[in-house]
C-alpha cells in the first residue's frame, strides 16, 4: 500500500528549527515533501502575492526529503505546492510550523503558520498548525514532538474528518511538565497595539508598533487557559467567518 503523503510548510522559514523538527516528526509517519517560504513571514496571515512573480527552487536542506523554498509568503507555498510541485497528487495532510511563538487566540487571524495550513483545508486537505510559546530562535522542540507525532497519527487515521482545521499551540516547559492535550475554543482575548513615534536617522519620522496581550475572557474551556494549565491547546478552527447567530437573528427579525 502506498505510502500517505504530508504537506510540510511554515511561516519562519525554510531555515528556521522548527520546520527541521517538525520534518523530523512527519518522515517517520508518510512520505514528507516540503514547500516553505525562503525568508521569515511572520505575521503574513492569509496574504497572497499578486503584483510579483513566484520563485521556486529545489533545495537540499533536510535529509533524503524533497524540499523546495518559495520568495512568497506561507499561503503562496501551500497554492504553488498543490498545483505545481504535488498536481499529479494530493496530500493526504497538510502540516505547518513549528512556529517560533504562540497563535493562540486573536493571533490566529495574523499568523501566516496558521493560515497555510487554512490554505490546505479550502482545498479540502487536512491541516494541522502547529506552535511553540518560546520565539527564541533556539528555543528547545524536543518536548513538543510526542504530542506533534500523536496528532499527526491521528490526522492521518481520519480522526478530525476530511479537510478539518487544528490550530496547535504548546507550552513552553520540560516534557515532564506538560500534562497532555486539552481540545478547547478560542480564547476572547487581543492586543492593545500602541506605536512609538521617533526620528530616523535622516530626520524623517517613523512609528514602530508594540503593545501588550489583554485575556478579556473570564470562561473556562480556551486556548489560554488551556496553556497556562500546562496543556497543548488543540483548537478546532475554520475558513467560514459567518456569525451564524447573528444569521439567524436577521433572518427571523429579532432584535
Amino acid at each position: 500500500m502506498e505510502r500517505k503523503l504530508i504537506l510540510v510548510t511554515n511561516d519562519d522559514g525554510i531555515a528556521a528549527p522548527g520546520i527541521r523538527s517538525l520534518v523530523e516528526v512527519a518522515r517517520e509517519l508518510a512520505d514528507v515533501i516540503v514547500v516553505a517560504p525562503d525568508s521569515p513571514q511572520s505575521g503574513k496571515g492569509h496574504a497572497v502575492t499578486l503584483s510579483t512573480p513566484l520563485r521556486l527552487h529545489k533545495v537540499e536542506v533536510f535529509k533524503d526529503v524533497e524540499a523546495y523554498e518559495c520568495t512568497g509568503t506561507p499561503v503562496d507555498c501551500v497554492k504553488i505546492a498543490m498545483d505545481i510541485v504535488l498536481k499529479d497528487r494530493r496530500p493526504d495532510l497538510c502540516i505547518s510550523g513549528i512556529n517560533h511563538g504562540s497563535n493562540a487566540s486573536i493571533n490566529i487571524l495574523y499568523s501566516g503558520t496558521v493560515s497555510a495550513a487554512m490554505e490546505a483545508s479550502v482545498e479540502g486537505t487536512t491541516a494541522i498548525g502547529f506552535s511553540l510559546l518560546d520565539y527564541s530562535f533556539d528555543a528547545n522542540f524536543e518536548p513538543s514532538k510526542p504530542y506533534v507525532r500523536s496528532l499527526i497519527e491521528d490526522a492521518l487515521n481520519g480522526k478530525f474528518g476530511k479537510g478539518s482545521l487544528l490550530n496547535v499551540n504548546i507550552p513552553n516547559l520540560p516534557a515532564e511538565e506538560i500534562k497532555g492535550i486539552k481540545f478547547c475554543r478560542q480564547s476572547d482575548a487581543r492586543w492593545e497595539e500602541e506605536f512609538v513615534e521617533a526620528i530616523d536617522p535622516r530626520g524623517q519620522k517613523y512609528y514602530w508598533m508594540t503593545g501588550k496581550f489583554v485575556n478579556r475572557d473570564k470562561h473556562n474551556g480556551t486556548d489560554i487557559d488551556a496553556l497556562e494549565a500546562g496543556y497543548v491547546s488543540v483548537v478546532p478552527s475554520m475558513y467560514d467567518l459567518t456569525d451564524y447567530g447573528m444569521l439567524d437573528k436577521l433572518n427571523n427579525g429579532k432584535d
